[in-house]
């Protein structure tokens, strides 16, 4: 049985689910680089590999973001990004690697679901993921799969430590920030302060002075 040999075709610049472009106009990319405050020294490497790899595909690099941060929930420039998608100025977001843009499987599935919405590809070097096909689609329904386990994980790690504080006679809910100050409000309202002006004193709410005082 003779052996099958590669094809050696080039990847097509086509984006899955966009119309052909008339003209060949090239399609616009949006880069996407980030690095915690310690690891900085490797923005040069995302970036330039997403250079690349975008010539090899022959699109146009429209927009490039570079963010810094220490913690997972900060992406404040990533919206940079899904802003330019919204109006229409990039056709795909490459990123070097899925966990520098999702804070979490969730947060991820969200902003690839909104960028299907909106008719932009995404692609992830290092995963190989490239939702501009369609096995890469397939790829964002197992995402989806693991965004929901994710969530169950979460909620039930919530209810078992609700539970186990009960059960150890902890106090759920706000703290009794102005319960600390009983004294000071009646010390006050004896000496003849209004209830507002206490309220302002202590920096804590007309409410809860009139609580302490209802007591």
């Amino acid at each position: 049985m003779p052996e099958k040999r590669a094809s050696g075709k080039p990847k097509s610049p086509r984006v899955f689910g966009h119309p052909p472009r008339r003209g060949k106009t090239p399609l616009r990319v949006g880069l996407y680089a980030r690095v915690s405050t310690q690891d900085q020294q490797t923005i040069p490497l995302q970036t330039r590999a997403m250079r690349e790899y975008a010539t090899r595909r022959g699109w146009t690099i429209a927009l490039q973001v570079k963010e810094v941060g220490s913690g997972a929930s900060q992406r404040e420039r990533r919206e940079q990004l899904l802003e330019a998608a919204r109006r229409r100025e990039i056709d795909v977001v490459l990123v070097w690697r899925l966990d520098r843009w999702g804070r979490s499987v969730t947060d991820l599935l969200a902003t690839l679901q909104e960028l299907e919405h909106l008719g932009v590809g995404f692609v992830s070097l290092n995963e190989a993921l490239d939702l501009t096909t369609p096995s890469g689609r397939a790829m964002a329904a197992l995402l989806a799969v693991f965004a929901a386990f994710e969530r169950e994980i979460l909620q039930e790690r919530v209810r078992a430590g609700l539970a186990h504080a009960r059960q150890n006679g902890q106090r759920l809910g706000r703290p009794l920030t102005a319960a600390l100050h009983t004294h000071q409000v009646r010390k006050f309202y004896r000496a003849g302060v209004s209830k507002a002006e206490i309220a302002r004193r202590l920096q804590i709410g007309r409410t809860s002075v009139r609580r302490i005082l209802a007591k």
